[in-house]
């Protein structure tokens, strides 16, 4: 060995060799899909002339006039929703009465054909612009059933149904949501025909020419049904997720034909599956009151904010997006009583998540990768969910232990993975220091974006996180503790 070599390997040792971060392990998500994380909160409106006639499902026989709400108030629904937390709305531009909430080109059956504006309104307009001014984004609903329009169940419907999605495309600013619901065929009014139509619901939609067409007009745009391909349906309508709530996903067909929208083995979805083929987290969608759209004899079933905060952790908390209907009332705004509870909600959240008491913690861990800076524990403290503690390849179960100074008294503790680099942890388990030993309080199945846990109250000045087993080495991008002032856990 040569002078110049030991010279330059001693030099290496002192600056420290250059570490590369650790591989990618599974499927990971898109650009798209990684800002789609960071929402975790927001909001449907149900709104058509089922509003009017006090059903959930329109035949496809209702006339125009009956959509006249009396004080339609787009400003209004967006503030509420905001101050719930909310970072956007997705609404119901077609349910599956085929009344369309803005004035298409391809059909008379819409809100053109009503008294509301003189028949000049558009409330996909008024949303839209509603939302942009508000800070918060906008979505769209077209059902692909239609049980209005006279030739659906043929050819012609399809290409009826992906002009009035390009009108929704290219007409009303960016669009984060597009949401396409799974139930397709039935009984219905048809134009006067008045039966039921059954399509092959695996191949009538030519989903993947529609998919296609979304992308090409709003490519930053996620697409949620049954199959994605971005968004998942969670497998149920009553606010949870199951526990754990994989990220990744392989969707089951039924009959043995291919998975589709309307045609899986949905409960899957529930879980997800780890190791799954796609990258395709779940959406926990679930209305305030029984019913997606407005009845007046639902006034006094409104969920209230125990109910809410319950249903965020058990969506949010496991990963999944929480996605709460705010139906509209008759006179197209949201009720006082929903109101009420939505921003006591909103005050409660943003109570809870205002301090991070693990803020400027001393952090330390069993095992550092490459002993780099830029993977030490601290970086699992700074807020930024694009910095991570990380071990070395190796080593796949490790902690992480907070000393926080003085005794500190907390309730709530989130953790999150860094998502580039996909789902690697497995289990995990969270421990108090009790003046003599270490005592486990929490442990579980899968971390993904976003793992939250509320318990009773906890009061330490140390915690530390064990990942009791990694399929890769782990990499968290949080570890955070807050207090939720309640006095119980009712829901």
């Amino acid at each position: 060995m040569t002078l110049l070599t030991i010279a330059l390997l001693t030099l290496e040792s002192a600056l420290g060799a250059a570490v590369e971060p650790p591989q990618p392990y599974g499927v990971v998500p898109s650009e798209r899909q990684l800002k789609w994380h960071e929402l975790e909160f927001y909001g449907f409106v149900h709104f058509t002339t089922n509003t009017f006639t006090d059903k959930e499902w329109g035949y496809g026989d209702e006339s125009p006039e009956l959509f006249h709400p009396s004080d339609f108030d787009a400003s209004r629904i967006v503030g509420i929703a905001r101050e719930a937390g909310m970072k956007g709305l997705i609404l119901t531009c077609k349910h599956h009465d085929g009344f369309c909430l803005w004035p298409s080109q391809y059909t008379e059956h819409s809100v053109a054909a009503s008294p509301w504006r003189d028949g000049k309104g558009d409330v996909v307009r008024e949303l839209s612009d509603a939302c942009r001014d508000g800070g918060i984004q906008f979505g769209v609903y077209l059902s692909p059933w239609d049980r209005n329009h006279a030739e659906y169940g043929k050819p012609a419907y399809v290409e009826y149904y992906r002009n009035q999605l390009r009108e929704l495309l290219t007409n009303y600013g960016p669009i984060f949501e597009v949401w396409f619901d799974g139930a397709n065929g039935g009984d219905g009014w048809y134009g006067g025909a008045k039966e039921k139509r059954t399509i092959d619901r695996s191949t009538y939609y030519g989903w993947e020419q529609t998919w296609q067409m979304v992308r090409e007009l709003q490519p930053e745009a996620m697409m949620f049904s049954d199959v994605g391909p971005d968004i998942r349906w969670v497998g149920n309508e009553s606010g949870y997720a199951g526990d754990p709530c994989w990220a990744t996903y392989t969707p089951r067909g039924r009959d043995g034909k291919p998975p589709c929208p309307g045609r899986t083995e949905y409960k899957d979805g529930e879980n997800g599956t780890r190791n799954g083929e796609y990258w395709m987290p779940a959406e926990v969608d679930v209305s305030i009151r029984p019913g997606w759209f407005y009845h007046k004899k639902e006034d006094d079933k409104v969920r209230t904010p125990d109910n809410l905060m319950k249903l965020y952790f058990e969506s949010v908390g496991r990963g999944a997006s929480f996605l709460l209907n705010l139906p509209p009332d008759r006179r197209g705004r949201i009720h006082e009583n929903d109101a009420a509870s939505l921003l006591e909600f909103g005050r409660r959240l943003r109570d809870l998540f205002s301090t991070d008491l693990a803020q400027g913690a001393a952090a330390s861990a069993s095992n550092v990768r490459g002993n780099d800076e830029r993977f030490e524990p601290s970086r699992a403290l700074d807020g930024d969910r694009n910095t991570y503690w990380c071990t070395d390849d190796a080593v796949n179960t490790a902690n992480m232990t907070l000393d926080l100074d003085k005794p500190v008294t907390f309730n709530v503790v989130s953790l999150r993975e860094y998502l580039p680099l996909g789902l690697r942890v497995d289990d995990w388990a969270l421990d108090q220091w009790d003046g003599t030993d270490w005592r486990e309080f929490a442990k579980g199945t899968g971390i993904g974006n976003r793992r939250l846990l509320r318990g009773e109250s906890i009061t330490t000045n140390k915690v530390r996180l064990r990942i009791v087993k990694a399929t890769a080495c782990p990499a968290i991008a949080e570890v955070a503790l807050y207090v939720e002032a309640r006095g119980s856990f009712s829901d």
